[in-house]
């Protein structure tokens, strides 16, 4: 049976203290518990900076990846939870986290036992190392946002809607992800505007501002895909 597995890592994670990535593994154990009861996947993080994330049925995997992508870059750390490199900070602060997904079948998955193998963490996984480029002074970002299967033309016709959603993502600042987050985990604008204190003009002023809009139509466009 095909299923979906999105691998990922922390962007610039070496630009974060022991206590900041000590409060976003925390935070993403808390975030992966949601996902379980929403999608009943299974996730877990591995070396402090890198997760895998089993998604069951394939059509959610691209929303389970954007309230990943989007979570992480909504936390707002604070300045002393970073190290002196500026640079890498900014790179973790602008791309929170690189998300790989991969559509294949799993030949072993045993989740309380953390068992995990099989065609799609294979390709996630592969997608996350090759396209990692890293050297002492920086961190090269091209792109943050991948899909890989089987098909070649399912993958290039991925890739674009991927590379357009990394564009809308890398401006977003860090309270619009929170909204999108919010939204992804299908939060009501009203409900959004209370849990954050703020009017609901205010909620709908960030959705527009990130391109909720377009986002909700690539969920929804991956979704029909995949089920087809």
């Amino acid at each position: 049976m095909l299923t979906t597995v999105i691998s990922g890592d922390i962007v610039a994670s070496t630009s974060l203290s022991d206590d900041g990535r000590l409060i976003v593994a925390d935070n993403l154990i808390e975030l992966f518990a949601k996902l379980k009861d929403e999608f009943n996947t299974f996730s877990r993080i591995i070396k402090g900076d890198y997760i895998e994330c089993v998604v069951p049925e394939p059509q959610n995997a691209l929303k389970v990846a954007l309230i990943i992508k989007s979570f992480v870059k909504s936390l707002s750390l604070n300045p002393e939870l970073f190290t002196k490199n500026n640079k890498r900070a900014k790179n973790f602060i602008t791309h929170g986290i690189r998300l790989a997904i991969g559509y294949g079948t799993l030949s072993r998955f045993i989740a309380e036992k953390g068992i995990v193998d099989g065609e799609a963490i294979y390709l996630s996984g592969r997608t996350i190392s090759e396209f990692t480029s890293y050297n002492k002074e920086r961190i090269v970002i091209k792109q943050t946002l991948y899909f890989a299967s089987a098909n070649d033309e399912l993958n290039e016709e991925m890739e674009v809607i991927f590379s357009l959603l990394d564009v809308l993502f890398s401006k977003a600042t860090a309270r619009q992800c929170e909204v999108l987050y919010l939204k992804l985990m299908n939060y009501s604008e009203n409900q959004i505007a209370e849990k954050l204190k703020i009017a609901q003009s205010v909620v709908n002023q960030h959705s527009t501002s990130v391109g909720w809009n377009a986002i909700e139509r690539a969920v929804i466009y991956f979704n029909d895909i995949i089920k087809s």
